[in-house]
Formats: structure tokens, sequence, C-alpha cells
């Protein structure tokens, strides 16, 4: 009697607690182990950001609000072996909801001696609750988050990755690794997907068509620094990067340091204007160069007169004139040049993967290297220093800070953005250089590089690369062009760069910039600068525009003045057929 009374008192409370009254389940009974799927905070999305619930480290997003990463909540499953009570029939159940695990491993895991062990990671809420609803005693869930990088390939190399524990290891991620895990603000940067992928596009299809090994881009604002693009090819998809092999994972925009070649003298020029040891209307020796067993030369002499005046020695980009030219300024002031325009330190930028400059030491800076720095040989720079120096030649002589965070700057009275930054030239030889790079296209090697409506100006660049004996290797080389645009109020720096691109029938068998670099460089002008809020004027504003930016390839000498050079000396030589004597030429 009295184990019936037992049994049927359980029994009646079974049937109350089931059919009769149950009980409704307890709030947030699951909420440990199942989490609610995330959705984006509106808030958030309106202010152009983008953030989502239950995740701690922030999103990064481009200038627009586009976001670039993102960490989505995730659950990491792990198992207790010793509350297991059969491996096989619990890995294979788990095996079933999730796919792409091993199930002998999964097996060997469960029987392990152990009291935890990791089952999967990052799996989604979906499969959280599928596997709970299995019922298996001694499965456990541990809620995370996996980064995620929507647009994939687009600034891969900026973007870098973190690790398993959600530590930035390289790019962006790592070098404001504190700030993201401690501030859930997007953090907003400076570059802009539409024009990140208009400049990639555009670089994969030179890549491609002049089967280069690489390449690289760079487009950046040349009054606050920000930089609006940076390509570097081949890349990869930010979401693979452990898987990523290391020649796409290497950014040749500040990693890279190639010599610049050419597009150099653009700094002993601009050098040579300010210093004031030479002038637009003085005469440099285009004769070659004996040393020892070296010659300086140039690569084509066939409308080269046996002097060049330094817009000249620009649009036809002459070596033993620019060598001349440096040697004029001698050792210690072109060093202190390149120096204060940043040549000799690591550009400061925020991806700790940038690099330091390759350049000889102080001792061993003698009259040869003089003369090959002078035209781009015999240092290395990376491509974001080559296109920091441009901006400060044409910007008006100020030296900015290249940034990859969106900026504010400061506007004059007229709203125009106030370059920031410290001055290396006067904004009259920034004026002057202006033309000379608008020269360049317009009736030098860089022809190819013109767009038309927007007045771009720029020097070709092209470097034989060096093999593994320390040797020139000869057709291998570096093409690239840097520029500004429009000349008559920079607003925009612009660098392009194959690595070891092959010549093609178009181009004669030619691997030089101005063949390759420099339509690439026009490509990209005419694709991004309506993107940026660029547009032609009209034609009768145009033409102005233009005769402001006119220079004489020969500028004749001011009443007065005593100029450098041979071509100066009256009949010291015959005058050649494409540069009329100075008496002929128009003044500047």
């Amino acid at each position: 009697m009295g184990f019936l009374f037992l049994y049927g008192a359980v029994s009646f409370k079974a049937l109350l607690a089931t059919v009769l009254t149950p009980m409704a389940p307890l709030p947030n009974q699951m909420g440990p182990q199942v989490p609610a799927i995330p959705t984006p905070d509106p808030k958030a999305l309106m202010s152009g950001g983008f953030a989502l619930p239950n995740v701690h480290r922030a999103t990064i997003t481009d200038r627009n609000g586009q976001p670039l990463a993102l960490s989505l909540p995730v659950v990491q499953v792990y198992a207790n072996p010793m509350e297991i009570i059969s491996a096989e029939e619990a890995a294979t159940k788990i095996h079933r909801v999730l796919p792409d695990t091993d199930l002998q491993k999964l097996t060997l895991r469960l029987k392990q001696k152990k009291q935890f062990v990791y089952l999967a990671r990052n799996i989604s809420p979906t499969q959280e609750l599928a596997i709970n609803n299995l019922g298996i005693p001694g499965i456990y869930f541990e809620q995370g988050e996996r980064r995620h990088y929507p647009l994939g390939r687009t600034a891969a190399q900026i973007m870098g990755s973190v690790d398993i524990d959600d530590h930035g290891v390289a790019g962006i991620e790592k070098y404001f690794d504190k700030r993201l895990n401690s501030d859930t603000t997007p953090l907003r940067l400076s570059l802009d997907t539409r024009v990140q992928a208009a400049v990639r596009d555009e670089l994969q299809a030179a890549k491609d068509h002049f089967r280069a090994i690489g390449g690289s881009a760079i487009l950046m604002d040349v009054r606050s620094g920000e930089i609006l693009a940076m390509v570097s090819l081949p890349d990869f998809d930010a979401n693979d990067f452990g898987h990523a092999p290391s020649d796409a994972r290497f950014n040749r925009a500040v990693t890279g340091m190639y010599e610049p070649g050419s597009t150099f003298k653009l700094q002993t020029a601009a050098m040579a204007l300010e210093l004031g040891y030479a002038h637009i209307w003085d005469r440099f020796s285009t004769v070659p160069i004996h040393i020892g067993r070296f010659t300086i030369s140039d690569l084509k002499t066939d409308h080269f007169a046996p002097w060049l005046s330094l817009p000249a020695v620009m649009a036809y980009s002459s070596n033993p004139a620019a060598a001349h030219i440096a040697l004029d300024a001698g050792a210690k002031r072109q060093q202190d040049w390149l120096k204060g325009m940043g040549f000799f330190s690591r550009v400061p930028v925020e991806l700790p993967e940038a690099g330091r400059p390759i350049v000889p030491s102080r001792q061993n800076w003698g009259h040869t290297t003089v003369m090959t720095v002078g035209f781009g040989h015999g240092v290395a720079e990376s491509p974001l220093a080559i296109v920091r120096g441009t901006a400060a030649t044409g910007n008006g002589g100020v030296l900015v800070t290249p940034t990859l965070v969106a900026q504010s700057t400061p506007s004059d009275d007229q709203g125009e953005p106030i370059p920031q930054g410290q001055r290396v030239m006067s904004e009259r030889n920034s004026e002057l250089i202006r033309k000379i790079l608008r020269l360049v296209v317009t009736k030098g090697i860089g022809k190819r590089a013109e767009s038309q409506g927007y007045f771009v100006g720029g020097k070709t660049g092209t470097a034989e690369k060096i093999g593994a004996n320390g040797r020139y290797l000869k057709h291998v080389n570096i093409t690239a062009f840097t520029g500004l645009f429009p000349m008559n109020h920079p607003r925009y720096a612009l660098y392009v760069m194959l690595d070891e691109p092959h010549g093609t029938a178009e181009t004669h068998g030619w691997t030089t910039a101005g063949w390759i670099a420099a339509p690439l460089f026009s490509h990209i002008v005419t694709r991004t600068a309506p993107m940026l809020g660029l547009f032609p004027p009209d034609p009768t504003r145009a033409a102005q525009i233009e005769a402001s930016l006119a220079m004489p390839m020969n500028p004749s000498v001011p009443r007065g003045a005593r100029p450098l050079g041979p071509g100066n000396d009256p009949g010291a030589l015959p005058p050649h057929p494409h540069h009329p004597p100075p008496s002929q030429t128009p003044a500047l």
C-alpha cells in the first residue's frame, strides 16, 4: 500500500506537469547556449557606420561607411569526454550536423581521457541549436566571434587579419588592435571602395596584358594625405589570409623597395629650383658620361640636342643631363634635400609592414652616387614614398603625412582644404614644377598619360632590376609613372607601377614607362576622376587653363641673368632642329 501510494503521487504530479497544468519554459533558459540571431543596429546604419550587437571588436569601414571588416557572433563546440556515454554514437550525430568535420577525428577526440576537447569552431547559431537538440550529455558551447571581410580581395593587404584569439596579426587590424578591441565605434578609413575597385581593375588588366609579375597603384589626396586607393597585385581574399601565398600578402605599395628610375628626376629638378643653383633657362649636357667601365647615357637620343634646358631634361628624361644637375648640387645638398623629403626614413603610415628605404651611407656618397641618384638609381624607395614626394612638389610645397584614416582638413576662406605638413618648397617653385610636369605629358615622353579634360602632369620612370649576382638585368624593368591632376589646381597624386612587364606589338617590344605605365595612369585618371567629383570644363575654360600651364621647351634667358650650360654660350654649338636657339623662344 505504501509503494502504491508513492507511485500514485508521482504519476499524479507527472500528469499535472505535462497534461493538466504544464509549466511555461523559464525565460532565458537557453540563453547561455543558444544566442539570438544578430541584426545590424539601425542607428549605426543611419549614421554611416555598421555595428553588430554582442561583439567586442569594432567594425572597420571606408570613408563612406561601407564595411570592410566586421565581427560576427559564432560558437565553439567543446566536450568533456569523461561524460560521453558512446563516443562513436555522439561523433556520428555531430558529424551529421557538421558534415565538414572529420568523423574519425571526432571519434578519437571524444575517446580521449580528458575533461576538455574542442570539437568545432566558428559554427553558426543554427548549427548550435541543432547540436543542442541532439541531447548528448557532455557537449557544451562557448560564445565567440569571427572576423569577416565582406569585400574579399578589396584592400586585402591593407586590412590584414586577426588570429584565433581575435588579435590583429597584420595590416590595419594589427596597427589598431588595441583601439578595435577597446572601442566598438567603427574605425573609418580614408579609402573609397569605389575608387579602390576601379584602380584594382585597371591595374589587373594592365598586369595581365603585359604579363607582369606584379604591380602597385596609389591614389592620394595631396592636401590631407588621405589615401583613397592603395592596390598591390597579386592579392588574395582577406577571409583566407592564413592560406594566401606570401607573394600575395606582400604589400608592394609600402613594403616593396624599388629603384625609382626617372621618377626621381622630379626631385632633382625640384631641388635645383628650390635651392637656386639652377633655373629653367639653364642648359645641361646630354653627352654620355664615362665613369670607369660604366657609361651614363640615354636610351634614345635621336631627338636630343647636345644640351637641353631644364624643362626639356624632364620632358625627354635625359640621364646625363640629370646627372649634371645633381653634380651642381653636390652630395651634401642632395642628401639634405632627400632627407627633408622623407626619403631616408620609413614613410609614416598606419601599416606595420611599411619598410625602410635602401640608401647608401653618407661615407659612400661620392660623385658617382650623386649622379646615379640624380636620375633614380642607387637608392630603393617604396611607391608610397614616391607619391608622397610627388604631392609635395605640386601641392604648393608642403610635405603631407600619408594616412589611411579619414581626416578633417582645415579649410581657407573659400572652403578649400589647406595642406597640412612641413613646407619644403616655395609656392612659386611648386608652380614651375607643375608646368614642367604638364610639359612632360603635352610634349614629352609622357604623352600617353594624357587624360582629356583633367590636365594631368607627371614623370615616367623605368629602372632595370638587379639580379642575384648584383648586376642590372637588361630588359627586366620596373616601369612607373607618378603624377598629379588637375595640374592647374592639384587635388590628387597618383602612382602606378608594373613589375617586369613584357613588351607587345603595340609597344614595339619596348618595356619602358612611356609605353606601359603612362597609358595605365591615363586609364585610372579617366575612370576615377568622376568618382572624385572632377569633371572636364567647357572648351573655353579648358583653353584658358591650358594656356596658364604652358611652358616653352627652351625658356629664354632674362635680361641681366648669366645662365649655366654650353647652350648659352654664343656660337659654342650649332642650333638643333628640334631646339631653336634662345633668341627664337618665347619668354616664360
